[in-house]
């Protein structure tokens, strides 16, 4: 056998020790580390044996720490009835079963965690009758009512702003008005928005024998339902009530709605005042009131803005009184 010359011995072993010292410290280094710690993480959380077992069991542990309690419905001594908020829990199983289809490790961006939503064991409907002025303060969603009882001057540049803002509100509609402008109704209910009841004549409800009070929520219901209209919630004008208007509403299968904020949008005040108030007043879980008027039109992309800035979400009251998260995959 011919013998390889001490030269060319030499000059392989040059060759090998610049492979090796690339790979250790050259451009190429990063990704072999890479490589060596996902085969290591493959070992470690593999899907046979002792290894099967920790994957499953590192999810059952994590999943644990991220569980969330859910928050039962209260009646509470300023704000009435407040709504429950549904906890959350990890699906172990689905999410063990997504983790070994993708291939991600424990460690890496976007594992696919699976959520499952907790109700709560007391829900809005397990209440005492009473009137609800806002949602659950767990929940990061704030809803709009705009209560609507006199003309359509200033609506169609309030939609055009929900419109582009790609925002859903609740209208709460004069049953007077509703007989008058029923295409602009089937026109808020054709972008989405949710319509509800503001009586029929904008009484004050508490100075009416309760007949009278039947009649004001069942004569807008009425046009209600000629819309297609599922209706929950009645929300009494000037905000005026008492326990007989809460049953009345009951009786038509309706909750009684306030507010948590007021913009005194009928006052007229400037936008930025409106806008400055609800900087400081907004939070969690919120109502706020205004109504279609040149001082809303005016702030509504500015209310919008702050709120959203703050980190909420903007929901329909439907949404915010709600039970369901808002991280909930249901949504």
């Amino acid at each position: 056998m011919k013998m390889k010359s001490p030269g060319r011995l030499a000059t392989m072993l040059v060759v090998l020790s610049a492979v090796w010292l690339a790979g250790a410290y050259g451009p190429m280094a990063p990704y072999i580390h890479a490589v060596k710690q996902r085969e290591t993480g493959i070992a470690a959380f593999g899907e046979d044996g002792r290894t099967g077992k920790t994957l499953r069991q590192w999810v059952e542990e994590e999943a644990a720490k991220r569980k969330i309690e859910p928050s039962n419905a209260v009646i509470d001594r300023v704000w009435k009835a407040i709504p429950g908020y549904n906890g959350r829990i990890v699906d172990t199983a689905a999410t063990y079963a997504k983790a070994k289809a993708s291939g991600l490790m424990p460690d890496d961006e976007g594992f696919p965690w699976v959520y499952r939503d907790i109700p709560p064991a007391v829900g809005l409907d397990d209440l005492p009758l009473q009137p609800i002025y806002r949602g659950n303060p767990a929940k990061p969603m704030v809803a709009l009512m705009i209560n609507v009882a006199w003309g359509d001057e200033y609506l169609p540049s309030m939609l055009d702003t929900l419109d582009a803002e790609n925002v859903k509100a609740t209208f709460f509609l004069d049953g007077s008005w509703l007989s008058r402008h029923e295409e602009t109704a089937k026109q808020l209910l054709a972008k989405g928005h949710e319509l509800s009841n503001h009586a029929y004549t904008h009484p004050d409800m508490s100075r009416l024998d309760m007949a009278r009070q039947r009649r004001e929520i069942g004569r807008t219901e009425e046009l209600l339902k000629k819309l297609g209209v599922r209706n929950r919630w009645f929300a009494p004008p000037s905000g005026d009530y008492d326990e007989r208007t809460v049953k009345a509403a009951a009786e038509f299968g309706l909750k009684t709605v306030l507010w948590t904020v007021d913009t005194v949008d009928w006052k007229n005040p400037p936008p930025a005042s409106v806008i400055a108030k609800i900087a400081r007043k907004i939070g969690p879980g919120q109502l706020v009131l205004m109504h279609p008027t040149a001082s809303t039109r005016d702030s509504l992309k500015g209310i919008i803005s702050t709120i959203q800035a703050k980190g909420y979400r903007l929901g329909t009251v439907s949404e915010t009184l709600s039970a369901v998260r808002v991280d909930s995959p249901s949504r």
